[in-house]
């Protein structure tokens, strides 16, 4: 198992063990795996949920490869309250910081859950927490979880037609092992693989002209433009920035070497310097409401997302081709 909640605490037993208790911990954890498979085009691995007697009783321990990813404390007998506004919440309770994203919150008394609703306080049961930590922990880690046996069932799965292309590209153009990492790279960046025929149909066309599988990555996304365009659009269109001219020859002139030799070399001020803009303009995006992608020329996508995830990780970054010819973009300005 790649992923459990392997430890609970003795007085979090009840959310397992209480066939009367709505909703269970291990149905929610049932859900989460279908909401997943169905998302990203995989299924993932079972989680187990273990007791711990060493364990603080209200205490949870979520694992990731067998190394533990995080913990938090929660009240059975209580719910959480968040307030999504700056103001007081209003209402009595214990103060706490929510688990999953550290925010202020509250625990309050069952009974009081009509008014914390009424007062447009985000309440959660201590299931829900466990689950939303879970669901995080699994997007954040994602990519490594899909293994190299899950790439055979993938691709033993697939319909007749793409069965063909399988047997013309492995193992002459390209390893099982090669399509795990094409696939991981996807992931890694909340591509879904569940179209897989276009996901062999991209990497059979740039195959026979590079090795290199950042490479054959990006020929992949372009070939995903319908799918990542949709994924990428709120209501009706894609919010987007793109970078200055600058900033686009800055990178542009700072790739060196070739093939898998490839690498930035972008000196340590500039770089320095683009992190300041990226998070100056996204912060004052954020400010006013909007989450948009950032827009680069194809050649240097990767270089921008392999920098900018350091500091912003869950900051999209799309090349041109994969806009969808009939996606429509919203333009919200420049990283200069």
């Amino acid at each position: 198992s790649i992923a459990s909640v392997r430890e609970i605490g003795y007085g979090l037993l009840p959310i397992i063990n209480d066939a009367a208790r709505e909703p269970r911990l291990d149905d929610q954890v049932r859900a989460l795996r279908r909401q997943m498979a169905t998302e990203y085009g995989f299924v993932l691995p079972s989680v187990r949920i273990i007791d711990n007697m060493g364990l603080q009783a209200n205490q949870y321990v979520i694992y990731i490869k067998e190394t533990e990813a995080a913990r938090g404390d929660i009240r059975l007998d209580r719910l959480l309250v968040i307030n999504p506004g700056d103001g007081p919440a209003g209402i009595p309770g214990e103060p706490t910081r929510e688990p999953v994203f550290n925010l202020p919150a509250l625990w309050i008394d069952r009974e009081l859950r009509e008014e914390a609703g009424f007062r447009g306080l985000t309440v959660v049961d201590a299931g829900t927490i466990i689950t939303t930590h879970l669901t995080e922990l699994v997007k954040d880690n994602i990519a490594d979880m899909l293994s190299y046996t899950e790439v055979q069932k993938l691709l033993n799965e697939v319909h007749t037609d793409s069965s063909k292309l399988v047997a013309e590209i492995i193992p002459s153009r390209i390893s099982i092992s090669g399509v795990q990492r094409i696939l991981q790279n996807l992931l890694g960046e909340g591509v879904s693989i569940r179209d897989v025929p276009t996901i062999l149909e991209g990497i059979a066309e740039a195959a026979p002209i590079t090795t290199n599988l950042t490479q054959i990555t990006e020929h992949v996304r372009a070939r995903l433009a319908r799918q990542i365009s949709a994924t990428q659009s709120r209501e009706g269109s894609i919010p987007i920035l793109t970078l200055s001219p600058e900033w686009d020859a800055a990178f542009a002139e700072n790739i060196m070497g070739q093939g898998d030799e490839r690498h930035l070399a972008m000196p340590p001020s500039m770089l320095q310097g683009f992190i300041a803009a990226v998070r100056d303009t996204y912060d004052r995006m954020a400010n006013s409401g909007e989450i948009p992608c950032l827009l680069t020329n194809p050649t240097i996508r990767p270089f921008v997302r392999s920098v900018i995830e350091r500091v912003r990780p869950a900051t999209v970054v799309l090349s041109q081709n994969e806009i969808h010819a009939r996606a429509r973009v919203r333009a919200l300005g420049t990283i200069g």
